[in-house]
């Protein structure tokens, strides 16, 4: 039996469009972890007005959050992203493989017309499991 978070990407399907996983499969008797949207509040609390500043503190609080249940990136199972402007996708790969590297989670993302106040461009939720 294998207790271990795997990432797939079934051959019968096109390859993924960027750096996600089609697939994940999650051990039958791991705990599951949902984290609450992260948003790119730095440890000061302000929010940067780049975009691209945002998505790296949001990172940051993610993997603090993960590291406070002794978790990592290999236990992210699914990532949602919500965004109110463009992604500049260069960038955001930058960050998102010096953080998950490969193989990817599974990844969902939207662009919205606002979030949860005004300021905020990108929000990103995280299943993980162990």
């Amino acid at each position: 039996m294998n207790n271990k978070i795997t990432r797939k990407n079934p051959i019968q399907v096109p390859s993924p469009v960027g750096n996600y996983s089609h697939l994940t499969i999650i051990p039958k008797n791991a705990t599951m972890y949902a984290l609450s949207g992260q948003i790119g509040v730095g440890v000061s609390g302000e929010l940067p007005s780049s975009l691209s500043e945002q998505v790296k503190n949001t990172l940051k609080n993610i993997q603090l959050i993960l590291e406070s249940e002794g978790l990592n990136a290999d236990n992210v199972v699914k990532a949602n992203i919500w965004a109110t402007e463009e992604i500049d996708w260069d960038d955001f790969y930058q960050q998102w493989e010096s953080m998950f590297g490969n193989p990817y989670p599974s990844m969902t993302i939207a662009y919205i017309t606002a979030l949860g106040l005004p300021d905020i461009k990108l929000e990103i939720d995280i299943w993980a499991a162990k």
